[in-house]
């Protein structure tokens, strides 16, 4: 049975989406660190310091998924396909220091506010919004199915959101001259990125420790099995887990009548479990009888 699906074409996509999007936040990048330190604007400058991890999380994520093209062998069965997990894991760590970095720096503003030039802060993050923006709808339509990108596109939605803080918090100060909206708007944007970290950890997490897909648990197959597969008694030892986001797996031990044909029995098996779980690759261990992994006693 063949299992292309075309996964090396949709990386190859992924890899020139991120290589493009990193391009572009790393050539903001400096201008806004220059433009945050003369305007003295925390905003411009916690949108600036994000945008400098970003970058690196970006490359991250560009080197995992570039990883992850590379072939199966014979140390390594399953490919290198969860390098990009990985990525996204670390990525969404990341993203909790910078929050809390932000954070802190606002406290510190609040207590002791400082002057900040509205007018340079309002210019500079227009111009970041734009690349946000650009930067974004690079990743996001290819985010749903895939906790890679959806890691680096919560980074560079952490700099949009920091960029429409950085223009509200200019337009403000230009209008009002109340500067303690910069620090106040900061906090807000560390909140929305402490809320993106949790989402791709826990998704993340939830591969590497080899838990189900959220749309299917190992309970749900078994009765499914038994039911809509001719031949098939009973259904045990099912394990479900995720090699990627995108590519559930799942192992099982069947049971079938006396004389079932073992073939069209695992072409069932299988094709249920593509059709129905979305399951692609299943491992089948067909069984007449006692089970070859019961107690030695129960085959006396």
């Amino acid at each position: 049975m063949a299992h292309s699906h075309n996964h090396g074409n949709e990386d190859e996509g992924h890899e020139r989406k991120l290589l493009f999007a990193a391009l572009l936040i790393g050539g903001f990048m400096l201008a806004e660190v220059v433009g945050g330190i003369m305007s003295g604007s925390l905003a411009l400058l916690a949108d600036a310091g994000h945008m400098v991890t970003d970058f690196l999380s970006l490359g991250l994520a560009l080197l995992a998924t570039r990883l992850a093209r590379r072939p199966a062998d014979g140390k390594r069965s399953y490919g290198f396909g969860r390098f990009q997990v990985l990525a996204a894991f670390v990525n969404g760590l990341a993203l909790v220091p910078i929050a809390l970095w932000i954070s802190w720096e606002a406290w510190h503003r609040i207590n002791d506010p400082v002057p900040v030039a509205g007018g340079m802060l309002l210019a500079i993050a227009i111009i970041g919004l734009a690349v946000n923006i650009a930067a974004f709808a690079l990743l996001h339509g290819h985010s749903e199915d895939n906790v890679n990108m959806r890691a680096a596109a919560a980074h560079v939605m952490g700099d949009l959101l920091g960029s429409l803080a950085a223009i509200t918090a200019g337009a403000v100060i230009i209008w009002t001259g109340w500067t303690p909206i910069d620090p106040i708007l900061s906090v807000v944007v560390a909140l929305i990125i402490l809320r993106s970290a949790y989402t791709v950890t826990v998704d993340a997490g939830r591969v590497l420790i080899e838990a189900a897909p959220k749309h299917v648990t190992s309970e749900d197959i078994a009765p499914v099995l038994v039911a809509d597969i001719e031949n098939v008694e009973d259904v045990h030892h099912v394990h479900v887990w995720m090699l990627t986001d995108s590519k559930p797996m799942a192992t099982l031990h069947a049971r079938l009548t006396p004389g079932s044909d073992i073939v069209i029995a695992t072409r069932g098996i299988k094709t249920l479990l593509h059709d129905r779980f979305g399951i692609e690759h299943a491992t089948v261990e067909i069984e007449f009888g006692v089970c070859a992994d019961a107690p030695t006693e129960a085959h006396a």
